[in-house]
């Protein structure tokens, strides 16, 4: 599916370069709204490229957002596809391939109507942030999956259902340090590990890592962690052909 044919129009007028600019310019800024996202992307690219060889490789972005992860993905190597459903935040990441030349291709579409299109078709897909803020996440893993190729591997990041969560995460982040705007995050849509576990299973997608990943705002840093009661990160494979089968 080709850039054009994913949205109404990729064609922008000044006033739509300088409306978005504005937006573009904050998504960016590592200092500005997303500075704790800015924080925690080499940790989530370094959890990728520890775990698929990037250079080369097809890679997925759903929920891509402003593109940070994206790009970080391309400069590495990948060759990537990123998806979102809203349509500020994909003009905000065209807006920033104009400016850094780093190329990706951005695309407003479901992850589901995707999948439609081209089963298959990645080596990697990563989903960082995103399961927590959709109704159905099994349905977004379910896609995922058949958007694989076999041998390839899901990469996710979610927040855990915890007390801890709750506090750090919502508490803490949104209403006392401000570092996120209120409402962000719905404690009841939180995903412990054993639920995703369930639904990757379900998917026909092996498990192989869940880490924690912490982040310190007094630092303005973030880690893997053992510790997964706030937020974590997520590996899982699908199959080889034939893979599993007893003869």
């Amino acid at each position: 599916m080709s850039e054009a044919a994913s949205t109404p129009s990729d064609n922008f007028d000044q006033a739509e370069l300088d409306k978005f600019g504005a937006l573009a310019g904050r998504w960016w800024d590592p200092d500005g709204p997303q500075k704790p996202l800015h924080a925690l992307n080499p940790v989530r690219l370094d959890y990728v490229r520890q775990r698929v060889a990037l250079a080369g490789a097809r890679v997925l972005d759903v929920g891509c957002g402003g593109g940070l992860l994206s790009e970080a993905l391309a400069k590495a190597g990948a060759q990537v596809t990123a998806i979102d459903l809203a349509p500020e935040l994909i003009n905000v990441a065209r807006l920033h391939r104009l400016e850094s030349g780093v190329q990706v291709d951005y695309r407003l579409q479901s992850v589901e109507a995707l999948a439609g299109e081209m089963p298959g078709a990645f080596d990697a897909i990563t989903c960082m942030e995103m399961l927590e803020h959709v109704p159905d996440p099994g349905a977004i893993i379910a896609a995922c999956a058949r958007l694989l190729r076999p041998g390839g591997r899901l990469l996710l990041s979610t927040l855990n259902r915890t007390p801890a969560a709750f506090a750090l995460a919502i508490v803490g982040a949104e209403y006392i340090a401000r570092l996120l705007p209120t409402g962000t995050h719905h404690y009841e849509d939180f995903i412990k590990p054993a639920e995703l576990a369930a639904w990757l299973r379900q998917a026909d997608l092996q498990l192989e890592d869940v880490s924690g990943l912490a982040y310190e705002p007094w630092r303005n840093r973030a880690r893997l962690a053992s510790r997964t009661d706030v937020n974590y990160l997520a590996c899982a494979r699908k199959p080889e052909t034939g893979e599993g089968d007893l003869g």
